[in-house]
């Protein structure tokens, strides 16, 4: 096989700040040891998500110098509007700020004490969201999903005779929807399949609970789709992802990822009650129904990157470079979630570390030193993201302990990635001098944004 190149040409270039690892164990403890509060400055490589911090292209740009900003019935909304129900076919579009935004409105209606809102893996936000209301999220990951270095192609599926056995439980009048996250981004970014997605409504129709998909990158999945599922080798992404929404009541999407923008989302439905309910909130929250909280400029840079985002030459690249990092640290003996997912590779820091319990964080003590050692910043998705304190005080460790090294889209060359994985491996040759970490102070809800840890010597 040829070398699969960028599929593009760099036309402006940002500075990257160099420093070095005594400077770093300073910025450390000034951020106490929570690479969120480091100063993106002061980072070389810049890993910690791929929400908003894509390189737009040129086209992007042109429309951004497009962008109507009246406040009703703008031009750019319309084009936006177009471009989205082209590829959900959903009748009521709904722009916001970001992905959260929608999330806060569709769970804000539909939650609330004793209802329960199932996913295959729902994100932080998310989950932050519908916890917000009162409601309860439950995560029905399937059995292979669990199971971080053992191969196989849609680990990101919902396990179906499990969310059978849930609807019996809860009973269906107290599931408001189900949520399908695609690509599964806390199950290591893995695809879910259109035969699961399939088996899923069936299940959702059979009981009258609605489904959606959490659309973020919608484009990577449905390339995987097209990769690794029979029947669908033949057919464009584009062709894939219409059928993947037909099977939809309706979505939320964070436009920073699979549509370059460095802000923005949506929420699309079929409801018409429903399209009223989100939209009376959103004048309340975000602002008119024909900009709802972006500019016009920010509108049209999401149409045109989620027709840019279907592009297979691009998806190409897309996947196989993720690919190209997951190998280089699986040759080395890294434990990392495998097959490669869409849009990160995930280190399974429980095994990386396994010299440190999971109370005392292994996935932040890994993100601290990758950061001490090169300046790349991931993120952990872990017992710090994901953890519950039992009544009586004990922490309730997340199903997995990860540290997610998400990619920008079209913004590293290969060998800022070849330097991350000399990074990684460094580490990975001396973990043993890498300590635990212990909280000094947390925020009651999506603590690791915030969070003050210190070392546990």
């Amino acid at each position: 096989m040829k070398t699969i190149i960028e599929p593009f040409r760099i036309k402006s270039v940002e500075p990257i700040y160099f420093n070095s690892k005594e400077e770093r164990i300073e910025f450390l403890k000034e951020a106490f040891y929570n690479p969120f509060l480091i100063r993106s400055k002061n980072v070389l490589i810049d890993l910690l998500t791929d929400s908003g911090t894509s390189a737009m292209s040129s086209e992007q740009w042109a429309g951004i110098m497009r962008g109507d900003e009246s406040y009703a019935g703008s031009p750019s909304f319309f084009h936006f509007e177009e471009t989205v129900r082209q590829i959900t076919g959903m009748k009521f579009i709904i722009p916001t700020h970001q992905g959260r935004a929608s999330e806060k409105i569709l769970f804000s209606i539909l939650g609330g004490k004793g209802k329960y809102f199932i996913s295959n893996t729902l994100f932080d936000t998310t989950r932050a969201n519908i916890e917000y209301s009162g409601a309860e999220g439950i995560d029905l990951l399937c059995a292979e999903g669990k199971k971080p270095t053992i191969p196989a192609p849609f680990k990101g599926n919902m396990d179906t005779e499990a969310l059978k056995n849930i609807i019996k439980e809860k009973g269906a009048a107290n599931i408001p929807l189900c949520l399908i996250t695609v690509t599964n981004n806390s199950g290591g970014g893995q695809p879910v399949s259109m035969q699961n997605i399939k088996d899923v409504k069936k299940i959702c129709v059979e009981n009258n609970i609605p489904l959606f998909i959490d659309a973020c990158r919608f484009a990577e999945n449905c390339y995987f789709i097209k990769l690794r599922e029979k029947g669908y080798a033949d057919k464009s992404v584009f062709e894939i992802a219409k059928e993947l929404f037909s099977y939809a009541d309706g979505c939320t999407m964070s436009a920073k990822k699979d549509a370059f923008a460095n802000i923005g989302g949506f929420l699309a439905v079929q409801n018409e009650e429903l399209a009223q309910l989100c939209r009376n909130l959103l004048i309340i929250t975000e602002g008119f129904p024909t900009y709802g909280g972006l500019a016009g400029r920010d509108l049209e840079a999401i149409a045109i990157g989620l027709k840019e985002v279907v592009d297979e030459h691009y998806l190409q690249y897309r996947i196989r470079s993720i690919e190209y990092l997951s190998n280089k640290l699986i040759d080395a003996g890294i434990p990392v979630i495998q097959p490669a997912g869409g849009h990160a590779v995930y280190i399974d820091a429980k095994q990386f570390l396994a010299h440190i319990p999971v109370t005392q964080y292994p996935g932040q003590a890994l993100v601290c030193a990758l950061y001490e050692e090169g300046g790349v910043r991931g993120v952990e998705i872990g017992s710090l993201m994901f953890g519950k304190y039992a009544e009586a005080g004990g922490l309730i460790p997340a199903q997995m302990e990860l540290v997610r090294l998400a990619i920008p889209r079209r913004t590293y060359t290969q060998s800022h990635i070849d330097y991350v994985a000399e990074i990684i491996i460094e580490v990975f040759e001396n973990r043993k001098s890498i300590v635990g970490l212990a909280i000094t102070e947390e925020a009651p809800m999506l603590r690791h944004f915030t969070a003050k840890l210190k070392p546990i010597n």
